[in-house]
């Protein structure tokens, strides 16, 4: 009989006790002892519920403090020296430190997990000696039999890919580290193997990504070292988010199971076992259940899957899985009373997930008439939405191919809107601004709460809001900005708050994913075609401008971000949805100039996320996300300044895309890679307005104006002086009134700095 796994978990918990714990013991409410009860008894909590759901291969170490990825370096003992640590099992002192920053040190980089709404905290070897600091995967692994009688199937991150998404290190010495590393894996595994761990799973994502003739003969000496030296131990080489690269290679790895995503890498995957087989000698993980969506899922088609899945790999021989670990999703559809019935009966979060996982296993494993037609009517259940009028709106379909049907493309060229621009605003060399968002104090979040409960009328609401408005661009003024914003105090989320405005779209009541950290989003649902109600950004922004002699910017997130960070419909192709939130957005832009907004900032921090894992596929990706941007801001007059925000990417992979945008100023995420992202300059021009990001504003530490300082003076060794900005990294949201202002006087003082430095060697103004 078939049995069934599931690669991961969510940590947060169903009320968030996760986050809660975390923001306490930072806070200094929590006490270490406690603070380890607490999240020991949200792990328990975990494998209890799987296994109550009947799920045989249950993860263990699939948990974190903050970060799975900074798990594998903490065990390791890979701290930067910037952090004190002698050795041992690293202290929750230097393991947040890496997180998240310390007076004295800046935090790691952090980005993305593939091409995930996820943030992993980056590994830096630079200088860094290896050791095995304590076997994590055993930890759990005895957790979970000693104090719940189960025997969990230990994860850790492969050596490869772990290596691959590292930093610190040439890459001709990607080898070296791996003779370092692969000892300290064998290490883990013989212990495991010792203590009678039965199977281990080893995630090796990267091998869905490009993978050449040397990693595939790195990937063959490191699992024949594995197999050697742990030879009664069973390796399950787990692959997720898109079908495997050099399939032959891979299936033939001296490991006991291999396996792969049969949701987004379903076509490949299957067209490589057609063309190549799959080995008698070892067991398939077929993951058939979506681990990042959260509709259900078509339960028939997936046992058909299995059926064929089945001639390649016997019953005994597969286990049925998630695609990848149930860490993306919301925990439980349970409790969303206030979806529209059609929309909650098409849902299925974590644990329905685990439901169908058990449900389609029996059904497979058993097969009967009676589990079959059990299977046709949990399918049934979702039909509704399909037949929706949400999902039948022939006046937006019209209007997207209507515009479509002419390039969108800005009236005159950069230079020419650029004198035009400059004609205008008159601003001083290396022009100051933020990115949007000012601090949300706990005044803030009430207010907005009480209003949403009724115990405030709007009236009161938005007298509030301006308050906060007018309170900011005094501060701004005071501090010396140049471009001004309103500071999106009406705003929840920069998703959130423009999918409640439009239609096409549901929100949950408890749908919380992990972002990065004790950052914790509720992702919006697009569920039907996306049409415009009425403005949505110009009462407040214009009250702004109505307080200041300034420019202030217009706010908007851009079509591609509301994409990538909401849950998608998957009755249409992610373009075409694209191009809906572009028609929409275009109608806001438009109206913001009306009203006499001249500079409007459309955020696509998300755009690199999207990126396929398969290079074969980003072009076509590029065309329609770029398209869709323009769409957005192209009927602009030649003197409307349009701006976008990025946050730190492979600048090279995108910067014919970012150059096709045509942004009059991009904003670029870059202090927390510490300048490195300055280097794509080095060897790529870019001739329009930039600014890159001067401090983290991730971290609750205050950076020296020093610093700042060197970012600018390394960034315009390679950009113009005359269309450089200075900004933080990214909103300031989430960060405390004082250390804003402080970071920002900061700023504010190296722009100073830099002006002095650099205005005899340009030539300014028009």
């Amino acid at each position: 009989m078939a049995k069934s796994g599931a690669l991961g978990y969510p940590r947060i918990g169903a009320g968030r006790e996760w986050k809660k714990a975390l923001e306490a013991y930072w806070a200094g409410k929590l006490e270490e002892p406690e603070f380890h009860a607490r999240l020991r008894e949200i792990r328990l909590d975990r494998l209890r519920k799987q296994r109550r759901k009947g799920i045989d291969f249950i993860a263990v170490n699939d948990f974190s403090y903050y970060d799975h990825v900074l798990d594998t370096a903490a065990m390791f003992g890979l701290v930067p020296s910037r952090f004190p640590y002698e050795g041992g099992v690293v202290p929750l002192s230097a393991y947040y430190g890496m997180a998240r920053g310390t007076e004295d040190a800046a935090a790691c980089e952090m980005t993305k997990w593939f091409n995930t709404n996820y943030h992993y905290i980056v590994p830096e070897l630079d200088g860094a000696s290896p050791a095995l600091t304590e076997n994590k995967p055993l930890l759990a692994y005895r957790e979970a039999k000693e104090s719940l009688g189960i025997e969990g199937r230990p994860v850790l991150l492969g050596p490869l890919t772990f290596l691959k998404l590292s930093k610190g290190y040439a890459p001709e010495e990607l080898d070296r580290w791996l003779d370092r590393l692969v000892p300290l894996y064998v290490q883990v595994l013989r212990e495991l193997e010792a203590e009678g761990v039965e199977w281990v799973q080893i995630d090796e994502p990267i091998v869905v990504a490009a993978l050449d003739e040397a990693d595939t003969e790195r990937l063959k000496s490191i699992y024949a070292t594995f197999a050697a030296s742990a030879p009664k131990l069973n390796v399950m080489l787990q692959t997720y988010f898109e079908s495997v690269e050099r399939y032959a290679d891979i299936v033939a790895l001296p490991v006991q199971g291999i396996g792969l995503d049969f949701v987004h890498g379903r076509s490949g995957n299957l067209a490589a076992m057609r063309a190549h087989g799959f080995p008698a000698d070892k067991t398939l993980g077929a993951g058939v259940i979506d681990g990042r969506g959260i509709w259900k899922t078509p339960l028939r088609d997936r046992l058909a899957l299995l059926d064929t899945l089945a001639d390649f790999a016997p019953h005994e021989r597969l286990v049925v899985q998630t695609s990848c670990s149930l860490l993306h999703v919301p925990i439980s559809v349970e409790g969303e009373t206030r979806l529209p019935a059609e929309l909650r009966d098409a849902l299925a979060f974590a644990d329905e997930k685990l439901d169908e996982l058990a449900r389609i296993t029996k059904a497979f494993s058993g097969r009967s008439p009676q589990a079959e037609a059990g299977l046709s009517d949990y399918d049934r259940a979702s039909s509704a939405l399909a037949l929706s009028g949400a999902r039948r709106r022939t006046d937006v379909r019209r209007a997207v191919a209507a515009i479509r049907e002419t390039e969108a493309r800005r009236s005159r060229p950069f230079p020419e809107r650029y004198a035009a621009q400059q004609a205008r605003w008159r601003l001083p060399l290396l022009p100051t601004t933020t990115i949007g968002s000012f601090p949300q104090s706990a005044d803030v979040r009430q207010a907005r709460s009480r209003f949403r409960s009724g115990a405030w009328s709007r009236e009161r609401y938005e007298r509030f809001i301006r308050e906060q408005i007018e309170r900011w661009v005094k501060l701004q003024e005071d501090i010396g900005l140049d471009v001004l914003v309103h500071g999106e105090f009406e705003r929840t989320d920069m998703v959130e708050f423009f999918g409640e405005k439009l239609e096409g779209f549901a929100f949950t009541q408890n749908g919380w994913v992990q972002s990065y950290g004790s950052r914790c989003v509720k992702p919006p649902i697009i569920y039907g075609d996306v049409a415009f109600r009425q403005a949505m950004t110009v009462e407040e922004t214009t009250y702004a401008q109505s307080l200041t002699a300034r420019p202030v910017k217009g706010m908007l997130t851009g079509p591609i971000t509301i994409l990538n960070w909401s849950f998608v419909r998957d009755d249409l192709e992610r373009r075409e949805v694209a191009y809906q939130l572009a028609y929409a957005l275009r109608q806001e832009v438009e109206a913001l100039e009306r009203a006499g907004i001249g500079m409007i900032q459309v955020d696509e921090p998300a755009i690199r996320e999207g990126l396929p894992l398969k290079a074969k596929d980003r072009s076509a990706y590029a065309d329609w996300a770029v398209e869709a941007f323009r769409i957005v801001t192209c009927t602009v007059k030649d003197e409307t300044q349009i701006h976008t925000h990025m946050c730190y990417c492979e600048f090279h992979h995108m910067i014919d895309a970012i150059e096709a945008m045509d942004a009059d100023v991009i904003s670029i995420e870059t202090s927390r890679s510490h300048g490195e992202l300055i280097q794509s300059f080095e060897t790529n021009t870019y001739a329009k307005g930039i600014g890159l990001g001067v401090y983290d504003i991730h971290s609750p530490r205050v950076p020296a104006v020093r610093e700042m300082t060197d970012l600018i003076d390394r960034a315009l060794r390679a950009l113009d002086p005359k269309l450089f900005w200075i900004n933080p990294d990214c909103g300031l949201k989430t960060r405390g009134l004082e250390e804003t202002m402080e970071s920002l006087r900061h700023m504010i003082e190296a722009a100073r700095i830099a002006r002095a430095k650099y205005a005899s060697a340009t030539a300014w103004g028009v």
